[in-house]
Parts: structure tokens; C-alpha cells; sequence
């Protein structure tokens, strides 16, 4: 029997309301209350830079006079600001104004006894002109028409809408403007500054990771669930003939929920390995995560870039999901709370009193190795992925009510823990990361759920975190900021509470479960994080991720003390890369990657036999040579 590879978490990056993902910074705006100094300053300092409050020139932090800025100066001067603008908070006018959303109001003119007369330029007239009008030239130009039966209009009109908070990028900053992105949708643009983080992150140069494995020992796993639907993508496809304008040629291509993927593939990484964008609603970036942990076990993939980004801060998607009722809005939350005025910031409360969940863009991308390419080129190690489980919810009566599948995946990911951990990394030193949606209904049955599985497993006080009370739902990307705020866990022990509540609602199953109102430092390493999502159709999911010193531990078993030794030591030349690069960052640099119509592939330069394929560029070929799997059943 051949013996799992074990798929390592060795780079991590995005964007999201709470800032960038790398370095922990995201995490860190999260818990900034519970954090020491310097790292808290630090995190003030870089989103100051990323929001355009400061800037870091000649060596130093400088405000608009440029005057000299030291830590403490920003957060003086502009942690308030800092703070207010990240988050969940009341949807910025760049999106579009929540008290005055463009409309169009339908109305019939001329609809009485006389008939309506109206000029108009002849170049004007509908084609073909209706059978109802009389055209009358009044010049060369222009006609007069005479319409006997009235005339369908349709006219600007702004409404206010009821849903006016989301999770959004931090204030001021602008996705597009860290590479040339000329008519990318922002969904697009989230994916190649979130995919260039991620593998900025990992401290080793990509040239470096591609000379030592097969060209097609890549692989992508990315997507999202709501397509672009902004005017660069699908949304400005289906409005353009309704407008009066023009489809342009890149709105479809770039439309597709595969461009997360795509879009790595051909612009950051120059991949010819595995893709796939799977998508399983809210649950679709632990759909990639499993793909890509499944391949990287077999030995199928060697590395591997997981992700998903999402941008569905767009009014139609809101008013989609708005009329499903699945949105908290601002009169939900007024009466839930008896009060005219409702805080923006704490629409999203998962496991408290709550009226719906809050939309959120997100991009949120990690990079797998296999254990033996991680040790060979001193990769850091961030966590591990045990196992991801998905199943359906059999037959439902309503596509987006939950089902009984998710009580399958929790408990199969705790089994599944327990068996390559043990009995009391589960019972004393887990941690679950909650969907925690913010729905009445999720409350209820996604906390019996973890309730049930606390009994039988024989777990009391089982810490709770729902990242969506910070970040909002992000829907595809979701899973991935549970993933990454876990590794913020992991690394500094402070368990983000959810504080947008003031306490757990009462139908909620909190006998065994710790779901805090404030950050809790956690009283002893954690072994193991449960991931958990639920999505509309059925989509559920969760994965086991597993603590750095654990996945040592398991690494020392199977490569010994003199090659974990051998280990370390080129570890801390990639320390050093990855902290060389977070720095840059952290002062505006991001260089992100993004390379069009660089490094093309010469077709006429593939070498092609019966043992391989040698292509151009790459060091190593793509082996041919292939053993029957099937041998028992040919003869």
C-alpha cells in the first residue's frame, strides 16, 4: 500500500475586509484588541499605507506633508480612522449610494384620448418604427412623430434600499491599481493581487519551486460561485443591448466563474499543469481544497494553488439575495433591536439574535506542497490539510434550507482527526471555525449539529469562531478566510470572539460549546482546526487542518531527525525571503505578478516521444511512462 503524502499549507495570501491575508494581517486586524504592541501597530501602519492615508518613502512612514511618521504616530494620528474603515461597515458610494440606488420606473405616456406628439432626432427612431406612429420630417434631422396609442417609457428613478452594510476592501484601496488591469472585472483583479500575495508569501522564488518537480506536477484549483457580474464581466453582457450600448469582446471570456483559475494559470504562474474551478456555493473553496489535498496525497500534484475570489458588492446581486430574505436588512435590525438607529458594523452576528447575513467581496489563495517537496526546498510550514469531506443533503424541499449532509461532514472530519491525531487533540485541543452565516436558521441547526458531534466524541467547551462577524459572507471565498484566520490561531493563540453579539441567542445548542463575545487566549497549543460551510443546494463541507507543530511532529516520523535538521536549516533562508517580502508590502510594495504576453510557449519547439514531452522553458520533462492500474483485469 502506498503511503498519503501529506498536502502542506506553505504560502498563504488575499484580500479582504480586513486587509491583507499574508503575514497574518488580516487575522491580526480581527483580534487588534488582544494584540501586544508592536504587532498591532505594524498592522495600523501597513493598512494605513494600503487605504492611502500615509505613504513610505526614503526610508520612512510620511504623512501628506511628508513629515516623518513612527509607529506609535500612526496610530496616533490615524487608528481611528484605520479601524473605522475596514471590516463590515456601510457600503462606500464607489459601489453605489445604499439611500439613492438608479432604478428604472415604467410609466405609459399619451395613454388618453389625445394622441401624444413628441420631436426627436431621426437617427433616433426605433427600428422598425411602431405601426401606431405617424413620422413627419421637420427637417433634415429631425421628425415629429405622432403616437395614437401612448408610448412605453421608462424613466430614472433612485430608491432606497433596504440592505446598506457589507464586508469591503479597506477604504481607499484600489485592487486594479497594483498591476495594469484595464477592463478586468474586480472579482478578477481580487484574484491576481490575491494568487501574487499567496505566492509572494511562501519566500521561495516560483522559478525555484518549477525546477524541481514535472511541469505538470502544477496545479490550480480556484473559481467562484456569482461569475463577474460587474460591467466588465457578465453584468455589463446582459445590460448592454437594455442600455442602448455594445457588448464588448472581452466581457464574456471574462464573465466565467473559471477566470480565478484562468487567470493564475496564464498571467502568474505560466502553468501548464492540473486546473480545475469547482464550485459548490458557499462551500466552493474547500470544493478546490479537497481536489487539490486529493491529488496532492496520490502523488498526482506536487504543488498546488487553492483559492477562490469573490466580488458580489454589485446591486442586483443584493437585491437578489435581498428578496430571498436572506440578507440582514436595516428594518430587520431595527425591529430585532427596538431602536431606530442600527450600528452598520454589527449587521452580521452569528450565533446571536440576527436578522440575515451581510454580503462581502473576498480573495483568499493557498499553496499546497507535498511533504517531501516542502522538506527538500525548506518550505515554511503554516498548517496541514488532514481531509475535506463533502456531501449533499439527499432530498430537500427547499434548495436553500440545510440538510442532514452536514452532519456527515463534521463527523467524518472529526473521526477522520482523531484517527491520525488521537482521542485527546480532539477532545482538549480543537477548535471549530463556524460557518455562522448569521441566519435564525443557521444558528439553530448548524450549532445542534456541533453539539451532537461534541457528545459523541466526548468534547466539552469546544471553542467556536465565526469569522463572518468581521468580514461578512464572502460566499465562495468564505471557507478560505475560516482556513487563514485559523492560521492566525495557530500562530499567535488568540481565538477571535464573535463580538458583533452581545450574547448567545437562547435557541442556540451552547451546552458544549465556548462561543466567546471577546477574543479568548486559548490555554494551550491547538492541534487541529474544523473548518465548516454550508451552502445553498445542499453544498456541504469540512475540512481538518492541522497545527504547525503537529505537522513537524508527523514530518520527524517520516523523515527523521537529520533530515528535519537539514530542514531547518534552509528554512531560514525562505523565513527570511517570506519576511523580506512582508515588509515590502507592509510599505506599499506589493509587486504583484502578473506577466501578459511574456514568456510564451515556442509550439515548434516541443520535443515529443514515446517516454516524454519536453517543452520549452521547463527543466524537467513530462513523463509518458505510464504502469496499467488496471493489470488485474487485462490480460
Amino acid at each position: 500500500m502506498s503511503v498519503a503524502r501529506l498536502p502542506i499549507v506553505v504560502g498563504f495570501g488575499g484580500f479582504n475586509a480586513a486587509g491583507r491575508a499574508s503575514g497574518h494581517h488580516a487575522y491580526r486586524r480581527m483580534v487588534i484588541e488582544s494584540l501586544p504592541e508592536l504587532p498591532r501597530q505594524e498592522t495600523l501602519a501597513g493598512l494605513a499605507v494600503m487605504m492611502g492615508l500615509i505613504s513610505y518613502v526614503e526610508g520612512a512612514y510620511r504623512d501628506s506633508a511628508d513629515q516623518a511618521l513612527d509607529l506609535a504616530d500612526i496610530e496616533a494620528r490615524y487608528g481611528e480612522q484605520i479601524l473605522d474603515g475596514t471590516l463590515i461597515r456601510r457600503i462606500d458610494k464607489s459601489f453605489f449610494d445604499v439611500d439613492a440606488a438608479h432604478w428604472q420606473k415604467s410609466a405609459t405616456l399619451g395613454a388618453g384620448d389625445s394622441p401624444l406628439v413628441f420631436e426627436l432626432r431621426k437617427r433616433d427612431l426605433p427600428e422598425p418604427v411602431p405601426t401606431d406612429w405617424l413620422v413627419n420630417d421637420i427637417d433634415g434631422d429631425r421628425v415629429r412623430v405622432t403616437a395614437s396609442g401612448g408610448l412605453e417609457v421608462k424613466f430614472d428613478s433612485y430608491r432606497d434600499i433596504p440592505v446598506k452594510s457589507a464586508g469591503q476592501l479597506p477604504r481607499g484601496f484600489n485592487p486594479g491599481s497594483l498591476y495594469n488591469s484595464h477592463y478586468h472585472p474586480r472579482a478578477l483583479q481580487l484574484a491576481v493581487i490575491g494568487a501574487s500575495d499567496a505566492i509572494q508569501s511562501i519566500g521561495i522564488k516560483w522559478s525555484a519551486i518549477m525546477a524541481a518537480v514535472q511541469p505538470d506536477q502544477v496545479g490550480v484549483y480556484a473559481s467562484n460561485v456569482m461569475s463577474q457580474m460587474d460591467e466588465n464581466g457578465f453584468g455589463g453582457l446582459l445590460q448592454s443591448r437594455l442600455k442602448g450600448g455594445r457588448v464588448s469582446a472581452k466581457q464574456c471570456p471574462l464573465g466565467l466563474n473559471t477566470m480565478p483559475a484562468d487567470f493564475v494559470n496564464a498571467y502568474i504562474l505560466g502553468s501548464v499543469g492540473q486546473t480545475g474551478a469547482i464550485t459548490g456555493a458557499c462551500a466552493s473553496f474547500l470544493y478546490n481544497l479537497q481536489a487539490a489535498a486529493e491529488d496532492i496525497a496520490s502523488g498526482k500534484c506536487r504543488v498546488a494553488v487553492v483559492g477562490c475570489a469573490e466580488a458580489p458588492i454589485v446591486l442586483e446581486i443584493i437585491d437578489g439575495y435581498a428578496t430571498m430574505g436572506a440578507l440582514a436588512s436595516e428594518e430587520k435590525l431595527k425591529k430585532l433591536d427596538g431602536t431606530d438607529e442600527i450600528d452598520p458594523r454589527r449587521t452580521s452576528r452569528p450565533f446571536g439574535e440576527n436578522a440575515g447575513f451581510t454580503m462581502a467581496e473576498a480573495s483568499q489563495y493557498v499553496v499546497l506542497m507535498d511533504d517531501a517537496l516542502a522538506i527538500e526546498l525548506g518550505a515554511d510550514i503554516h498548517g496541514a490539510v488532514g481531509d475535506v469531506f463533502i456531501n449533499a443533503d439527499g432530498f430537500k424541499k427547499s434548495i436553500s434550507a440545510p440538510g442532514p449532509g452536514n452532519y456527515i461532514t463534521m463527523a467524518k472530519a472529526v473521526a477522520s482527526a482523531k484517527a491520525i491525531l488521537g482521542e485527546e487533540s480532539i477532545k482538549q485541543r480543537s477548535l471549530i471555525q463556524a460557518h455562522g452565516s448569521s441566519t435564525p436558521q443557521n444558528r439553530v441547526t448548524e450549532s445542534q449539529i456541533f453539539d451532537q458531534v461534541a457528545q459523541v466524541f466526548g468534547i466539552e467547551n469546544w471553542p467556536v469562531s465565526a469569522v463572518k462577524a468581521y468580514v461578512g459572507h464572502s460566499l465562495s471565498a468564505a471557507s478560505g478566510e475560516q482556513l487563514i484566520a485559523s492560521l492566525g490561531v495557530f500562530k499567535y493563540g488568540i481565538i477571535p470572539g464573535v463580538k458583533t453579539i452581545d450574547k448567545v441567542a437562547d435557541d442556540v445548542f451552547a451546552d458544549r460549546l465556548q462561543i466567546a463575545t471577546k477574543d479568548v487566549v486559548a490555554s494551550q497549543q491547538l492541534d487541529v482546526a474544523f473548518l465548516n460551510s454550508k451552502g445553498f443546494g445542499g453544498n456541504n463541507a469540512t475540512a481538518s487542518i492541522f497545527a504547525p507543530h503537529v505537522v513537524e511532529r508527523m514530518l520527524a516520523r517520516r523523515f527523521g531527525e537529520k533530515g528535519m535538521a537539514r530542514y531547518r536549516d534552509k528554512r531560514e533562508q525562505v523565513r527570511a525571503a517570506a519576511e523580506a517580502y512582508d515588509v515590502a508590502a507592509q510599505q506599499g510594495n506589493f509587486a504583484t505578478i502578473y506577466h501578459f504576453g511574456e514568456g510564451l510557449i515556442d509550439e515548434s519547439q516541443i520535443r515529443l516521444d514515446q517516454d516524454s514531452v519536453q517543452l520549452p522553458g521547463f527543466a524537467h520533462p513530462i513523463d509518458l511512462i505510464f504502469a496499467n492500474r488496471y493489470a488485474d483485469m487485462c490480460e
